[in-house]
């Protein structure tokens, strides 16, 4: 009897490998505030079937039958106290036949065990995967994927970085200072071309295996906590990849925007022709004067056309992105999210796909991507904005382009009484706006615009004193990797092929090694040691981190920010006189630094700040009041 039970087991197991094809999220956890999951079941006329499980705590409540006869999306009820297991599903048919499929039950992890949120006291270190390093060569091409190619004279072609070849610099992105790493998206984008970039997601569980395996992936987010570097994970949720598994057989009528023209158009060029692409006026969220069909313009179109744009107001959609994100948070114990594109999918599903992670992970953070150089519209989407529709983000954080280009301007344009250092000034002085500024992420550059040194024209002084400063303010800095060695795109600015152009280093064959210095010229030595002190400098340092900020509107080429935490104070001065100017410190006086020492950070030399000081020459200076004080 036991001979022909474990038979039939495993004829039952056999058939479920070739009755379903998988099910989605393809593992969960017991203990999340929410205990109803959704299983999405895709296989051959699976609908057919119906699904039942007599696992003590776990009760089926509903079995949907989606438009296409291969689907079912099943809700079940997780109650607190089930206990960790392979619960079994137990598939049956009109005719009798049936099968078992075993998904696996683990305990969550308790919030004290969660990874704390990436916030102000950390700097966001941004790498392109695909051209930061190559760890494992092994895995650069497969035959079964759509892009083969390998190389790395083509800006657009794929590279060969991998996690392996990240997991084996973090021991360089620690010494460097950085504390979070934001890395562009890793999971699958079986694509014809430029799948270097990630941002056409074709599988939501499983990691590009150019990139690596999940389990590296897991191993990188281990390794990476163990060295005090917190995890970003890059999410869309707006679009998919046009090879996505499901384009093939969408599992509902309405699974993406504008089906219907997808599905008519009888080749490429006809679908490119006839496709509604976004109009990205993404003002139509606030504009209270915006028409339906601008609103519907903006979330409803596609992006480009091998990037399907997502029906988030589906409710199965819906619950597969929420339930995708916290499972990957779960699996890799992640830190943060970095959500591409935020305004362009529905915004009420955005509000509340945010809320679903906040209650279930309270200390995380998520950043969104809003890319706008106007205050207002970036403000709205924070939490806590008093709005006057009564949208409520609970987006913790946001990206601060418009503070990018106040720095940019600032520092680039030629002094004025509306242009310089005034831009900085007033951009900072926008903070009143916002409801948690230092929860903004500012940043100088990122792998979609020009980088720092090209957009200052190579000037090495500027780039500093943006960087510096950008290090210092009340916010969450996050800088892209080569950065610190001056990588640029200035033979064809903002081309995001050479904007995203190879770590050197990173590549056996490579001559330049950024993560010894060999190789790597005067200059690029020394915005690496610049960064390299300002960064550990930073690192943990109370009067950033806590610290009131008070600022004085420039005057003569010069801007003077103040940090202060109880006896402690940072100070920033920016200066843009060529030649030596003298400043009059009694304009400071409130700041009561009057005959005490302060610590040059990068120099190290010891000033003594009485009633003026000589600046030699165009640059930031960072000062620390001493111990000695």
């Amino acid at each position: 009897m036991k001979k022909l039970t474990a038979y039939i087991f495993i004829l039952f197991s056999s058939i479920s490998f070739s009755q379903i094809e998988r099910i989605e999220p393809p593992n969960w956890w017991i203990g999340f505030n929410n205990n109803q999951l959704e299983l999405l079941v895709k296989g051959e006329n699976i609908n057919t079937f119906t699904i039942s499980t007599n696992y003590p705590g776990v009760t089926i409540n509903n079995i949907n039958k989606a438009d296409s006869p291969n689907y079912l999306f099943v809700n079940l009820t997780i109650d607190k106290k089930t206990k960790p297991g392979l619960m079994k599903l137990n598939f049956i048919d009109e005719t009798g036949n049936r099968f078992i499929h075993k998904y696996q039950l683990s305990k969550k992890r308790s919030n004290v065990n969660n990874s704390e949120g990436f916030n102000n006291s950390d700097v966001v270190y941004l790498i392109t995967p695909d051209r930061f390093s190559n760890g494992d060569e092994s895995n650069d091409s497969f035959n079964s994927l759509k892009e083969k190619i390998i190389d790395r004279k083509n800006t657009y072609a794929r590279h060969g970085g991998d996690l392996r070849g990240i997991i084996n610099s973090l021991d360089y992105i620690k010494n460097m200072g950085y504390t979070s790493l934001w890395l562009n998206p890793v999971l699958i984008n079986d694509m014809e071309i430029y799948s270097y970039h990630g941002y056409a997601t074709t599988d939501y569980y499983k990691v590009d295996p150019r990139f690596g395996t999940n389990q590296e992936y897991i191993e990188l987010a281990n390794k990476a906590t163990s060295k005090g570097i917190k995890l970003i994970k890059d999410i869309i949720v707006n679009h998919c990849g046009l090879y996505h598994w499901w384009m093939e057989d969408l599992p509902y009528k309405d699974w993406i925007n504008y089906q219907e023209i997808y599905k008519s158009a009888k080749s490429m060029e006809e679908f490119e022709k006839t496709m509604i692409y976004s109009n990205h006026r993404r003002t139509a969220h606030q504009d209270i004067y915006a028409s339906e069909s601008d609103l519907e313009g903006m979330t409803d179109g596609w992006f480009v056309s091998v990037m399907p744009d997502l029906n988030q107001r589906n409710p199965f959609m819906a619950t597969y992105l929420i339930q995708n994100s916290i499972w990957w948070i779960e699996t890799l114990n992640l830190s943060g999210i970095r959500q591409d594109t935020y305004p362009y999918p529905d915004k009420n599903f955005m509000s509340n796909w945010a809320k679903s992670i906040m209650d279930e992970y309270p200390r995380f953070n998520i950043v969104g991507e809003e890319w706008t150089y106007n205050p207002l519209l970036v403000a709205y989407w924070q939490d806590g904005a008093d709005n006057k529709d009564g949208y409520k983000s609970n987006l913790k954080s946001t990206m601060d382009f418009p503070m990018q280009k106040a720095i940019f301007e600032g520092i680039s344009e030629k002094e004025n009484w509306n242009s310089g250092l005034i831009k900085i000034y007033e951009g900072l002085s926008n903070d009143f706006h916002y409801s948690d500024p230092k929860s903004l992420m500012v940043f100088m550059d990122n792998h979609d615009m020009s980088r720092i040194y090209t957009q200052f024209k190579q000037n090495i002084t500027q780039t500093k004193m943006a960087l510096g400063l950008v290090l210092t303010m009340p916010r969450i800095p996050q800088i892209l990797y080569g950065t610190e060695i001056l990588m640029h795109d200035t033979s064809k600015p903002g081309d995001h092929g050479l904007i995203r152009s190879d770590f050197p280093g990173g590549w056996k064959s490579d001559e330049i090694n950024a993560f010894d210095q060999s190789g790597l010229s005067n200059d690029q030595i020394e915005m690496q040691n610049f960064l390299r002190k300002v960064l550990n400098f930073r690192k943990n340092n109370q009067i950033i981190i806590n610290g009131d900020t008070k600022h004085f509107a420039p005057k003569d080429g010069v801007y003077l920010l103040s940090r202060k935490y109880n006896k402690e104070t940072i100070l920033i001065i920016i200066n843009k006189n060529s030649s030596s100017y003298t400043l009059d410190l009694s304009r400071f006086a409130e700041l009561n630094l009057n005959g005490k020492n302060l610590k040059n950070i990068v120099s190290e030399e010891i000033i003594e700040w009485q009633d003026s000081m000589t600046l030699n020459n165009e640059g930031i200076l960072i000062l620390t009041t001493t111990n000695e004080n």
